[in-house]
């Protein structure tokens, strides 16, 4: 396993932090697609700048180290023994290293407290829906589509559009239950 650490996100850090997180999710679409722009969100983004900001002010953002460099990032919201994983993304160049299972190791070790872990992932990520189930744990639980929406996604606007979107995946992860 990678030995690697969780470094809290420093406000000079945070530009860096949002190029290296558009870079990893664009990655893997284009991977997946190529380019294709129904499924990136704008400028040419999976992410966007705005959601990616929205968990960072909300959550605890944090930098992953490896070897002395930044090779990744997370993003979590604890509430409780609850927590949701809003970002984690380890730079493609250092993909299949188990990178991001040390730092999500570190995570639960950092946030003992947490008995549910939650997160989403798009349905194309078949890297991520790998990881979360096979590596970390994780369960699916809910398929959101056009038939059945997110009720929590603050970038749901009732528009066709966002009605018609292709789906995430919800997982969660029971500690001790």
């Amino acid at each position: 396993m990678a030995k690697v650490r969780l470094v809290p996100l420093t406000d000079e850090d945070r530009e860096q932090f949002i190029r290296d997180n558009q870079e990893a999710f664009n990655y893997g679409a284009l991977e997946e697609f190529g380019v294709r722009d129904e499924h990136f969100e704008d400028d040419g983004q999976i992410i966007s700048r705005e959601t990616i900001e929205r968990s960072i002010d909300n959550g605890e953002a944090y930098r992953i180290v490896c070897d002395g460099m930044f090779v990744g990032g997370m993003v979590v919201n604890v509430k409780g023994d609850k927590g949701d994983l809003d970002l984690l993304f380890v730079s493609p160049s250092v993909h299949s290293k188990g990178i991001g299972y040390s730092a999500w190791c570190e995570m639960e070790k950092l946030h003992s407290e947490v008995k549910i872990w939650e997160t989403v992932t798009p349905y194309f990520e078949k890297r991520n829906i790998h990881f979360y189930v096979n590596r970390c744990g994780f369960h699916i639980v809910e398929f959101y589509n056009q038939y059945h929406t997110d009720p929590n996604d603050p970038d749901r606007d009732g528009s066709e559009e966002d009605l018609m979107s292709d789906g995430m995946f919800r997982f969660e992860k029971r500690i001790g239950l």
